[in-house]
């Protein structure tokens, strides 16, 4: 696997083939975004859904568990991390691949040299990869995943360097007390960006985070157009201090387009949302926001 923070590529013999290949054109617009990550969309692999974050070196006091974003000298890495939308597993062994060169389960690639290299950097394009060998089971009810080897998924990410549209929405609510606890509650549906969302909530916690207020951002399954358009886009979500007029908002890396939503189980502490002094509820009055940038397009093949 080698080691996480070595500068020292091991290449790829020609019996590694990865499950997916994620082609970002424009890198050098990624990095002008300020994004602090970009997502793949979904791939399959024995039967479950993958995706493939890449972080670039902006907003590097922020942790991403497990990679780093700077060496132990400041440094900037671009950092590879592989994501599974199920609870229960873990990608416990896998290679990354950036143009058949490195292979480390966690992957930091230096910034310099990924743009100064014609092995990384082509057009100012650069294909990520990589390749699931073992999955892990950490609940008892499951059995470990079996991996199946199947052809290559691969998928482009194009990235605008200007021209972006950007909408917010704002979901006022002033029964927030009075929402039930134990279900889901959503927004009513609004438009922005030429598409259809709502958001939704976990007022007392979602069964993976019980003591934090949960909110996310969805499309309207009946915005089939927009799930075909594979847009890639920013979302962040605000709640309000009613008192200093401030919002405390959390901010999505860049997101292919996603009909199961994105949200965050841990948006905000339920002690810290019930503090009468922070103001982010006041009586029963909780605001909260949306705003989407869409930055461009993903497709396939």
């Amino acid at each position: 696997m080698g080691n996480s923070g070595s500068t020292a590529p091991a290449r790829l013999g020609k019996t590694h083939v990865p499950d997916l290949e994620w082609k970002v054109h424009d890198f050098s617009a990624l990095l002008e975004t300020k994004a602090s990550s970009a997502i793949s969309s979904f791939f399959h692999c024995s039967g479950y859904k993958w995706y493939l974050q890449v972080t670039p070196k902006h907003n590097q006091d922020a942790q991403v568990s497990p990679n780093r974003k700077q060496d132990d000298q400041g440094n900037p890495y671009v950092a590879l991390s592989l994501m599974i939308f199920r609870e229960g597993l873990e990608p416990a062994s896998y290679n990354f691949n950036v143009k058949n060169t490195y292979s480390n389960k966690e992957c930091l690639i230096p910034l310099e040299e990924l743009l100064k290299s014609p092995a990384f950097l082509v057009d100012d394009s650069c294909v990520f990869g990589v390749e699931i060998l073992k999955i892990d089971v950490s609940s008892p009810e499951m059995k470990s995943a079996v991996i199946q080897k199947k052809a290559t998924t691969v998928q482009n990410l194009f990235v605008q360097k200007k021209g972006f549209i950007k909408g917010t929405y704002t979901w006022t609510m002033n029964n927030f007390l009075e929402l039930d606890s134990q279900h889901f509650v959503r927004s009513p549906t609004f438009e922005v960006c030429g598409h259809k969302w709502y958001m939704g909530m976990y007022p007392r916690g979602d069964k993976s985070s019980t003591d934090c207020l949960a909110l996310g951002l969805y499309a309207e399954s009946s915005d089939e157009l927009f799930i075909e358009s594979r847009k890639v886009l920013q979302m962040s979500l605000s709640i309000l201090d009613q008192k200093n007029g401030k919002y405390f908002t959390r901010t999505s890396g860049l997101l292919v387009c996603f009909s199961q939503g994105w949200s965050w189980s841990d948006f905000l502490p339920l002690k810290e949302l019930q503090d009468l002094s922070r103001g982010y509820l006041i009586e029963s009055n909780c605001v909260v926001k949306a705003d989407l940038t869409i930055f461009g397009s993903s497709s396939d093949g």
